[in-house]
């Protein structure tokens, strides 16, 4: 059982439970659970607005699966792999490595593997790469805001000891007469949440396909770098906090990629239908699109034509014949 407050801010002591269902043999944890609420999150942000360019629901799901499974996988061998690297006594059979219900996830490593699953899935329904990516990053960013919730019932993802006003007081097992520390997975959640607003706002305004995506990674890799720094749980390599190196890298390739595309390819292209021309989905949205647009040209017609009918009425009321 852990027992967090806020001291600092008036909250007081809270008793947070890491499993929130126990079947006995079978038990399921809140953090497994605020993550799957993340991965439903994305799905549904992605399909709603993925409609105004055309996006059919059952090639979402099919990408879906070929992007959250190995986003799972690739976030636990990321984490085993450095952890490893660091405390190999921690390691002694497949089970230890497949434990991910005991904690060890690493995000860079659910977001390398699952863009690559995700870039077979689209390679394979013929789907525009960079528009895909523009609806998938505000829901990854929201998604991992919701996710750090995960962190907080474990009471873990947290930094080092500070008095600031905001201080995160923690009494649990490992620190029986309590901790007081920086809340970093607080800073990261509320740090996403601002860039899936800021994402949001000018996504309607992007000069070109993959521009958002691009802000995501420079966004995020700008947060993380310095959040990264406060942590005590960081994984090293070499002496190097590896998240924090990596979230440098993020900023300055995101940076490199929107000053090219933007001042030196002068890109200006943003898509109407997320399908390439090949696909025989293209076909079948783009024959449903003329089709909707036939039937409002015509209820506006009618409209029209209605209109025109009631004002001539009512013109030959107001003067009739002699």
């Amino acid at each position: 059982m852990n027992k967090i407050s806020f001291p600092g801010l008036g909250i007081g002591e809270m008793e947070i439970n890491p499993i929130a269902l126990d079947f006995g043999k079978l038990s399921i944890a809140w953090y497994g659970l605020i993550i799957t609420c993340g991965i439903i999150f994305c799905a549904v942000y992605i399909y709603l607005s993925g409609k105004r360019i055309k996006l059919v629901m059952d090639d979402l799901i099919d990408v879906a699966f070929c992007t959250v499974i190995p986003g799972i996988i690739g976030a636990r061998l990321y984490y085993v792999f450095f952890d490893f690297l660091e405390r190999p006594d921690n390691y002694t059979s497949f089970y230890d490595v497949i434990a991910v219900w005991e904690g060890g996830l690493a995000i860079y490593g659910g977001i390398i593997f699952g863009a690559l699953g995700a870039l077979i899935g689209l390679r394979w329904k013929k789907i525009r790469i960079p528009a895909f990516f523009d609806l998938l990053a505000p829901a990854v960013q929201m998604a991992q805001a919701i996710g750090r919730w995960g962190n907080f019932c474990n009471a873990e993802a947290f930094g080092g000891e500070t008095t600031l006003p905001w201080r995160m007081r923690i009494v649990n097992d490992y620190y029986p007469t309590g901790i007081e520390v920086h809340p970093t997975f607080l800073y990261e959640s509320l740090w996403n949440l601002l860039g899936f607003v800021l994402l949001n706002l000018y996504s309607k305004k992007k000069k070109f396909d993959g521009e958002i995506f691009f802000l995501y990674i420079g966004w995020y890799g700008l947060g993380r770098m310095f959040i990264e720094g406060l942590r005590t749980d960081s994984l090293y390599l070499g002496g190097l906090r590896v998240s924090q190196w990596l979230a440098g890298a993020c900023l300055v390739v995101a940076i490199a990629m929107l000053v090219y595309f933007h001042a030196v390819k002068k890109l200006r292209t943003v898509t109407d239908c997320i399908y390439l021309p090949e696909s025989k989905r293209y076909d079948e949205v783009s024959a449903v699109a003329a089709s909707e647009g036939e039937s409002a040209e015509a209820a506006e017609s009618a409209e029209t034509t209605d209109t025109a009918e009631e004002s001539s009425s009512a013109s030959d009321e107001n003067n009739p014949s002699i």
